[in-house]
Parts: C-alpha cells; structure tokens; sequence
C-alpha cells in the first residue's frame, strides 16, 4: 500500500504545480560568460599584431597599410623547413592568409586571440614553402606579446626578417 500511495503521490506531482519556464534567449554559453566577467579576453576585441611561437616556430604579424603582414618560420633543421611570407585578414573567428609571392597558399586558420593554428590539410600552393619533409599543415603558435616593434624583430635561422623591413 505504501508503493501505491507514494505513486500516485509522484503522479499528482507530474500533473500539476507550476510550469518550468522555457529557457531563455537570455542564456550564454560558457565562453560568452567567461568573457563577459572578464576572465579571458574577447578575441574579436583583439588585434592579430604581434609575436607567436611554438617551440622552435615563429610567427610574426605586423600592421602593413591597411593590411596586415605574415611571417612564418617552421625549423626542423637538416634542411626541413618552411619560410612563409604574405598577408593576414580577421575573418569571423579565424584569419585569413595569404602566402608566398604569388598568393597561391590561401587559408583560413583558426584564431582565439592567444592561439593561432594551421588547418590540417592546406592547398598544394603550400608545400612550395617548405623543404625537406617540413610541412606548414597542422602548425600551432601561441602568443608571446602584442608589441610591433618585437613582431619586427622575429628573424629566420639564416637572421633573415620575417616582418621586419
């Protein structure tokens, strides 16, 4: 008897009482949040100039016009390598680049305002950067600073500018 009473105390609950409210427009997802409060900066508040690296790999983007200039250095030494020089636009929440001197290496890499990372596939333009078994595929770069002037100073292993003049 006291299975039955506790069900049909359990039904009468189900059937009545006030209704959830639907959930709002209002509700953020938790990056939004995170952003709101200040915990970590909004990436499209951002600018895309300065100095990133990721162990021996450098990149560098610097205001060049109206523009931005790229430069990317991917060092395996024994002659594996990439060295990549063009242009960078803002897209949504990624970049747009533009590489070599004929522009045929064009992409969108992924961008969150600290980190900066290569799609896994790039067009066959790509692979002309690089020598050996090197590869720009794939390559991620963390933020070291936002300073121009530190861009400007990232050189290649041969002391060659990568956003300098």
């Amino acid at each position: 008897m006291r299975l039955g009473g506790l069900a049909l105390l359990l039904g009468l609950a189900a059937c009545g009482g006030p209704a959830s409210a639907p959930p709002s427009n209002a509700s953020l997802d938790l990056e939004t949040a995170a952003i709101q409060r200040g915990l970590v900066r909004d990436p499209k508040d951002m600018s895309i100039v300065g100095s990133y690296a990721r162990g021996p790999d450098r990149l560098c983007i610097v205001p060049d016009g109206a523009g931005r200039r790229i430069g990317i250095v991917i060092e395996y030494g024994a002659g594996n390598g990439c060295r990549a020089i063009g242009a960078a636009r803002r897209t949504g929440d990624g970049l747009d680049l533009v590489l070599g001197g004929d522009g045929a290496c064009r992409f969108t890499a992924r961008y969150d305002g600290d980190h900066l990372a290569l799609p896994g596939a790039l067009p066959k333009a790509c692979a002309l950067l690089c020598t050996g078994r090197a590869a720009l595929a794939g390559a991620q770069f963390v933020r070291l600073g936002e300073s121009v002037a530190e861009a400007q100073a990232m050189r290649d292993a041969d002391g060659r500018p990568l956003c300098g003049e």
